[in-house]
C-alpha cells in the first residue's frame, strides 16, 4: 500500500475519534478512547512491527496477549518489538532510542528466583511484577546489574581493599594447673608410728621447715643411736664409722636438721618431728595420730603455686601462629576485668583426636595465690604480623567451602564477582593473596543479595543456553 493510503487510513480514523469525542461531550473517558484509537490507528498503519502484547492505557499493571477494552471504553494500548516498555510503565525509559540496543528487553523472570520466565509482562501468584531482564545484563556475563533503588533499599555498602597489617589474635580457652615440678610428697622409708599430727590440714598453706608430725621408728631409733655412739661422747669420735653412721640416716631419708639436731645434741630422741620439704598448699592429708605407717606410704601431698600453669587448647589450624616464647594474655572467670601476662612454655606435641587441638602450656606468675587449681581462664595470643597487606572487611568475603568470592562495586549498580585467595586473619579484616587490587571497591554489607543475583543470573544463562541447543 502507498504512503498516501496510510496517510488516508490515518486522517479517517483521527475523524472518527473526533467524532466521538464531540457527541461524548469531550468528557475524559471520550479522551482515553480518542487517545488509545490514535495509537491503534499509529501503529496499525507502520508496516514491519510485530505487537508483543497491549498494556493498560494509563501505565496500570495490567496486560492482555489480545486486543482488550478497558472499563470506561478504551482501547488497551498495543506494545510492538521496538517498544521498551517496562511491566508497570514506570521503568520504561523515555529516550530508550538514545540508549540504544542495552535497555531492550529480553524476557521477564520471577521476582522470588524461581526458573520462571516469560516473554511478556506478568504477576506471580502473590501479586508480584516479573522483573525485566535488559540486552545489556544477558550481554555481560561478569557483571551482575541492581537497581540504584534496591541498592539502597538493602542497605549495599562498599569499601576499598587497602594495605594494612594485620594482628592476627589466637583466642582459646584453658585451665589452671599445678607446675608438676613443684609438688612434693610427704612419706617415709622406714615403718613408723604417727605419735602426733600438728594442726595442719588439707588446704592449708605450709612452709619449708614446717612441722608436719611426730615420729616413731625403730630403725630410726637404731640408727640414730649408732651415730650418737660414732661420734665419741662415750670415749673419743671414731672417724671411720661416723661416715658410715649417718649416710644410713641419710639412707632412711631423714632430714638434715633431723641429724644436725641428733648430733648437736648428742641424744637419741624416742620421736622426731617431720618437717615440710617446701612451701606450698596440703593437697592431701592422709594421717592421723597412732597410725602406724609403712615406707613409701604418701602421707601428706603438698604443692607450691608460687607458680601455675594454664593448659589452653589451641585448634589445629591455629597452631602456625603459636611458638615457645610467645607472650600470652589471660582472663579469668574468677576475676572479671583483671588481666595477666604469662609466656608460651610448651606446645604438646599431641592433638586430640576428638577436638582437634592441642595443648599449649602458659607458664605464669602467681604471687598473690589468686590462681587457683582448676580455673578457668581464657587465654589470647598474639601471633606477630609480616607487615602491611592487602586486606578486606571479614563480611566483604563469601565462602561456600569450595571457593571464596569477593563482589567487586563497578560502579552504577554493576558489580562483578571475583574469586580471591585468602591468607590471614585479624582485626575484623581478612588478607587477600590473590584476585584483588589495591583500592578497588568491594561490597562489605547486603552482599548476599547481589550474590543472588549472581547466581540467579547463571542459572537463567544456562537455562538459555539450553534452549538454544537442539
Amino acid at each position: 500500500m502507498k504512503r498516501g493510503a496510510w496517510i488516508a487510513i490515518s486522517v479517517a480514523a483521527i475523524g472518527a475519534a473526533g467524532a466521538v469525542g464531540y457527541y461524548a461531550g469531550a468528557s475524559r473517558d471520550a479522551m482515553r478512547v480518542f487517545a488509545s484509537s490514535l495509537i491503534l490507528a499509529s501503529n496499525a498503519s507502520e508496516p514491519g512491527k510485530e505487537v508483543l502484547y497491549y498494556r493498560y492505557p494509563d501505565g496500570a499493571p495490567f496486560y492482555s496477549l489480545t486486543p482488550k477494552k478497558t472499563e470506561t471504553g478504551a482501547n488497551y494500548v498495543p506494545v510492538t518489538n521496538d517498544r521498551d516498555v517496562s511491566p508497570v510503565g514506570r521503568h520504561a525509559s523515555k529516550d530508550a532510542s538514545a540508549k540504544g540496543d542495552e535497555q531492550r528487553i529480553l524476557y521477564y523472570r520471577n521476582p522470588m528466583g524461581l526458573p520462571d520466565t516469560s516473554k511478556v509482562p506478568k504477576k506471580d501468584s502473590m501479586g508480584m511484577d516479573y522483573i525485566p531482564v535488559y540486552a545489556g545484563d544477558a550481554g555481560d556475563d561478569s557483571t551482575v546489574r541492581v537497581s540504584l533503588g534496591k541498592i539502597q533499599r538493602s542497605g549495599v555498602r562498599s569499601e576499598p581493599a587497602t594495605k594494612r597489617v594485620l594482628s592476627t589474635a589466637v583466642r582459646a580457652s584453658g585451665i589452671v594447673k599445678l607446675d608438676e615440678r613443684r609438688q612434693a610428697v610427704v612419706s617415709l622409708r622406714f615403718e613408723g608410728w604417727i605419735e602426733k599430727v600438728e594442726d595442719v590440714t588439707t588446704g592449708a598453706m605450709v612452709r619449708k621447715g614446717q612441722p608436719l608430725m611426730r615420729v616413731y621408728g625403730s630403725a630410726l631409733s637404731a640408727a640414730a643411736a649408732d651415730y650418737v655412739s660414732t661420734r665419741g661422747f662415750q670415749g673419743g669420735d671414731r672417724p671411720s664409722l661416723k661416715g658410715g653412721s649417718r649416710q644410713r640416716l641419710e639412707n632412711l631419708g631423714v632430714p638434715a636438721e633431723i641429724i644436725h639436731q641428733i648430733e648437736t645434741s648428742g641424744k637419741v630422741p624416742l620421736t622426731v618431728v617431720w618437717p615440710a620439704p617446701r612451701d606450698g598448699i596440703v593437697l592431701e592429708r592422709n594421717v592421723t595420730d597412732g597410725q602406724r605407717t609403712m615406707p613409701g606410704d604418701v602421707l601428706f601431698r603438698l604443692a607450691d603455686i608460687s607458680t601455675v600453669w594454664v593448659l589452653a587448647d589451641v585448634a589445629e589450624n591455629d597452631l602456625p601462629h603459636i611458638s615457645v616464647g610467645q607472650s600470652a594474655t589471660i582472663r579469668l572467670r574468677g576475676y572479671p576485668g583483671q588481666v595477666l601476662h604469662g609466656t608460651v612454655d610448651l606446645i604438646y606435641p599431641e592433638i586430640n583426636m576428638g577436638t582437634r587441638t592441642a595443648k599449649v602450656r602458659i607458664e605464669l606468675a602467681n604471687p598473690k595465690g589468686l590462681l587457683r587449681p582448676n580455673m578457668y581462664a581464657e587465654v589470647e595470643l598474639a601471633a606477630p604480623s609480616n607487615g602491611p597487606v592487602l586486606a578486606v572487611p571479614d563480611s566483604a568475603v563469601i565462602d561456600n567451602g569450595s571457593k571464596r568470592v569477593v563482589l567487586v562495586d563497578k560502579g552504577n549498580g554493576r558489580f562483578e564477582p571475583r574469586n580471591v585467595k585468602t591468607g590471614q586473619h585479624g582485626d575484623s579484616y581478612v588478607e587477600i593473596q590473590d584476585g584483588l587490587k589495591e583500592n578497588e571497591r568491594v561490597v562489605v554489607s547486603a552482599n548476599f543479595l547481589i550474590d543472588a543475583e549472581s547466581n540467579l543470573k547463571s542459572a537463567l544463562s544456562g537455562m538459555a543456553e539450553a534452549e538454544k541447543t537442539p
